[in-house]
C-alpha cells in the first residue's frame, strides 16, 4: 500500500511529465487503492483526530471500529501497526465524493457541490451526461453514480470510472474493480485546460511568513504538518490554500507552544513546526514521573489504566 508522501510524489511526476488530465486523475485514483474509508471525509491524514472531527457526521460505529485506537475491543495505544501506518506513513482518508473531488483537484478541477447529490445537479461541473444503460464514454475521466432506492432525487454513491474499470470507496476502503450492475448515471468533468506543473518549493525559509490569503506549496508543507500533530483542516486538508480553517489551525499550535497567536507562520512557528514528533510508550511511569521526563526532553503525556 502506498502511503500519503508517495501518492504526492507521483502527483507532482505526472503533472512534471505533463500527463493528459483523465490519465493523471487515474493514475492517482489507483495509487490510492487500500486507503481508509471515512464518511465526512475529503482526503485529510487518516488519524484519531481526523476521525473524530467526523462524529458529528453519520456512521459513528464505523469511524470508531476501523481505528485500532478507538475500537471499543482491545484498543491499542497508538497508530503503530495498524495498515494504514505502513512502515509509520500516513495515509489519507474520504468518503465517496471526497475521494473523487481529491483526485480531480489535484490536477486543477474541483466538484462543486456538498454530496454526491450536489455534484451531480451543479451544471458547472460537467460537460456531458448520461445514462449507464446507454453507454459510458471511453478514453476520458468518468464520475459515475447511482441514485438511492428510497429517493430516486438524491444520489447514493459517486466513483471514478476510466475504460471499463472503477476506482470508488466501499467496504471501508478504496478499491479498484470492473464495472458493475449498480451504476445508474455517468458525467464527464468539464475539464478544458492543461495540466500546468507547479513549481517545487520547499518549507519557508525563516525570512518569509505565510498568512491567511497566500497560496502554494509553502501553505501546503505547513498545513500538513498541522494535520499531522491533530490540527483539524476541515474539508479541504492540505490544498495550498491559507483560509480560515489553517489560520484557525496555525492559532491553536500557537497556543499551545507558548506563542503570539496572531495566525501567521513566522520564524519562530516555523521552527515549532519543523520538530518532529514521536510517541513514545513508557510502561509504569508514574504522573510524577511523567512530568519529569517533559520538562527535561519536551511533548505530552497520556496516562493510561
Amino acid at each position: 500500500m502506498n502511503n500519503a508522501k508517495q501518492v504526492d510524489e507521483l502527483v507532482a511526476r505526472l503533472k512534471s511529465e505533463g500527463v493528459p488530465f483523465s490519465e493523471a486523475v487515474w493514475q492517482t485514483a489507483l495509487a490510492c487503492v487500500g486507503w481508509p474509508y471515512v464518511f465526512g471525509a475529503w482526503g485529510a491524514y487518516c488519524t484519531t483526530s481526523e476521525r473524530k472531527q467526523r462524529y458529528k457526521y453519520n456512521n459513528v460505529a464505523n469511524i470508531l471500529q476501523s481505528c485500532q485506537q478507538l475500537r471499543s475491543s482491545d484498543p491499542k495505544g497508538t497508530c503503530n501497526g495498524c495498515k494504514w501506518y505502513p512502515d509509520g506513513e500516513r495515509v489519507r482518508c474520504y468518503d465517496c465524493r471526497g475521494f473523487t473531488d481529491w483526485c480531480l483537484k489535484q490536477f486543477g478541477f474541483d466538484l462543486e457541490g456538498e454530496g454526491a447529490t450536489g455534484q451531480w445537479n451543479s451544471k458547472k461541473n460537467w460537460k456531458a451526461k448520461g445514462l449507464v444503460v446507454e453507454g459510458i464514454p471511453q478514453g476520458v475521466i468518468v464520475c459515475l453514480f447511482y441514485r438511492k432506492k428510497d429517493d430516486q432525487t438524491k444520489m447514493a454513491h459517486t466513483g471514478l470510472y476510466y475504460n471499463g474499470e472503477t476506482c470508488e470507496c466501499g467496504n471501508n476502503v478504496q478499491h479498484a474493480t470492473k464495472i458493475n450492475k449498480k451504476w445508474t448515471h455517468w458525467a464527464v468533468p468539464a475539464f478544458d485546460g492543461v495540466i500546468v506543473p507547479e513549481p517545487t518549493t520547499p518549507a519557508p525559509t525563516p525570512e518569509k511568513t505565510l498568512k491567511k490569503g497566500d497560496k502554494g506549496e509553502a501553505v501546503k508543507w505547513v498545513q500538513n504538518e498541522l494535520i499531522e500533530r491533530g490540527y483539524d483542516l476541515g474539508k479541504w486538508g492540505a490544498d495550498g490554500d491559507f483560509g480560515k480553517q489553517t489560520q484557525k489551525a496555525v492559532k491553536a499550535f500557537q497556543k499551545a507552544h507558548g506563542l503570539p497567536e496572531d495566525g501567521i507562520v513566522d520564524e519562530a512557528t516555523m521552527k515549532a513546526l519543523e520538530e518532529r514528533l514521536y510517541t513514545v510508550t513508557i510502561p509504569c511511569l508514574s504522573a510524577e514521573k511523567a512530568d519529569e521526563v517533559i520538562k527535561e526532553y519536551g511533548g505530552s503525556k497520556k496516562l493510561e489504566g
